[in-house]
């Protein structure tokens, strides 16, 4: 019902969208058109360019605008990216210059260990809120997806494949691997850990 009450109301203005050109070529061949007919035609005709030519110049100043407002905000976003992990960071700056303004005094070096180890906790607290964690090594299973093993010693007091030493740490971004753990990797005399470690790589790559 108010469907058909929308419809009637709108049938006036539908009416006067009927425009002049309509009515005379319904009613008119167009050779039979006469010159007033012909004026009110081209009057029509040009009104209704310039009416559409104004609209077309609106929408293409309105896209401008929007184009102009993204690029802006996206060079604002990239200029402004890392912002809030420089201000997590800036503590550990400040723990630095304070260390290094008591490294004159007969504590200078109980100081400047105190400061460097203030310095890495905020740093690795600051990384930490960014998304960043450390890859487990010492102690692990070798994983290829997570750990690079720069070489192997024989160690009977663990299993084969257990990383005994961690010679660089490893670090995940956000559960993306950033920087694989460099690590040294226990093997037996009765095993061939190369081609296990091999084998598991390919695993890692199809995952």
């Amino acid at each position: 019902m108010a469907k058909e009450k929308n419809d009637a109301a709108d049938q006036p203005e539908k009416d006067k969208d009927r425009t002049l050109s309509e009515s005379v070529l319904n009613e008119k061949a167009p050779e039979d058109l006469s010159k007033e007919d012909l004026l009110s035609l081209y009057s029509e005709a040009k009104e209704s360019s310039e009416r559409n030519y104004d609209l077309y110049l609106r929408s293409q100043a309105e896209i401008e605008n929007i184009r102009k407002r993204n690029k802006k905000e996206k060079e604002d976003w990239l200029k402004y990216a890392n912002e809030t992990l420089i201000k997590n960071i800036l503590p550990s700056l400040d723990n630095l210059e304070k260390a290094l303004e008591h490294a004159d005094n007969e504590n200078a070096i109980h100081a400047l260990r105190e400061g460097i180890e203030l310095t890495l906790k905020g740093l690795k607290d600051a990384l930490s809120k960014s998304g960043l964690s450390e890859v487990c090594a010492l102690g692990e299973p070798f994983d290829p997806c997570y750990h690079e093993a720069v070489s192997q010693i024989q160690d009977d007091q663990v299993k084969p494949g257990t990383i005994v030493e961690e010679l660089q740490r490893g670090y995940v971004l956000n559960d993306r691997l950033i920087r694989p753990a460099v690590v040294v990797v226990s093997k037996s005399g009765s095993s061939s850990p190369a081609d296990q470690d091999e084998s598991r790589a390919r695993a890692c790559e199809k995952n």
